[in-house]
């Protein structure tokens, strides 16, 4: 490894260890239950993993039933460049929980490193720069005592945003590390305003593939997921992918605690849910992806649970080297 490539590495790795947080309400990130299959929303290096032109779409409406439950919406598009060595991606996302409200894009680069002759081991170095508007409607706020400066129209800002990330995979094993919230963390919302201050987002995610048999394979993953201010959350998923054609899966998904966060109450209850999941290739180059949520905790009795759907479309290319949708 060139000395090139190390300082890069070491640049990405500083850039996902910086945390000047404050212990304080913060603009949390959404959630997929289909991470796996929306890996550039949450780590720029993904982009032109699939060393093809993709596009995608992810709609997920959670907690169906209760009243300002979030609502979440992504499309992106990524593709190669300059002979596999560099992967594009725009994402653009829409979050909305309750009166608060969460738009941003994105434009990603990812460096690809080949790390052995035929290709199919590499790593990624990625980035992306973008922005997010955060907003708050104050005509959905009710209360009985309402604090000072409460708004009663809509609030919003801009700010200026970057990601970085990092990620491996070969023909048996995939490893990602990100962050987000790099440069809007630093930008202070006014104190007089009730938007919250987006705080960095940290991922940690990883996966095999087993083979079962010749058309039968099992996938276990994980998606650690980590702000240094709210509950640290962890996504266990098994898929059987069969014929590379049909994946069947379910996740759990649970909060965890790895280290001590003394700001939050210390009866904090950890949230969990059941996940199925289904993927299915049924036309040439479309998939479309389906899971249910079922709430285990304190919301199992009022929500309907939640809903995600996913469907994707990628143009073939003649010398395209990976046969096998394992990781995507």
């Amino acid at each position: 490894m060139d000395k090139r490539i190390k300082n890069i590495i070491i640049i990405i790795v500083i850039g996902l260890l910086l945390g000047v947080i404050k212990k304080a309400d913060a603009q949390q990130d959404a959630q997929f239950s289909q991470y796996m299959f929306n890996g550039i929303y949450i780590n720029p290096a993904y982009a032109g993993y699939r060393e093809q032109l993709n596009v995608q779409g992810f709609f997920r409406t959670q907690w169906t039933g209760v009243t300002g439950a979030p609502q979440t919406e992504s499309v992106a598009v990524d593709a190669i460049a300059n002979d596999d060595k560099v992967g594009l991606a725009f994402m653009m996302s829409d979050d909305k929980l309750g009166a608060q409200s969460n738009l941003e894009f994105y434009a990603n680069y990812a460096y690809r490193i080949q790390m052995n002759e035929d290709g199919s081991s590499r790593l990624a170095l990625g980035f992306g720069v973008g922005a997010v508007q955060l907003g708050i409607n104050g005509a959905m706020l009710f209360a009985n005592d309402p604090e000072p400066y409460q708004p009663t129209g809509n609030q919003s800002t801009i700010l200026p945003d970057a990601r970085l990330g990092a990620y491996y995979s070969d023909d048996k094993v995939y490893v990602g590390l990100s962050a987000d919230n790099l440069v809007a963390q630093f930008y202070k919302v006014p104190a007089t305003s009730f938007i919250a201050q987006p705080k960095p987002h940290y991922y940690l995610t990883a996966g095999m593939l087993v083979p079962l048999s010749e058309d039968i394979q099992l996938k276990p993953s994980f998606l650690l997921k980590d702000d240094m201010a709210g509950p640290t959350s962890l996504d266990l998923t098994t898929f059987i992918i069969m014929k590379d054609a049909v994946w069947l899966g379910c996740s759990y998904q649970t909060g965890v605690k790895l280290y001590n966060k003394p700001y939050l109450q210390s009866n904090l209850g950890q949230p969990a849910a059941i996940v199925l999941a289904a993927q299915l290739y049924t036309i040439k180059n479309y998939r479309i992806g389906y899971s249910y949520d079922i709430s285990l905790g304190a919301l199992a009795g009022y929500s309907g649970g939640s809903h995600e759907l996913s469907i994707g479309y990628f143009f073939d290319r003649k010398d395209y080297r990976i046969s096998s949708p394992r990781y995507f």
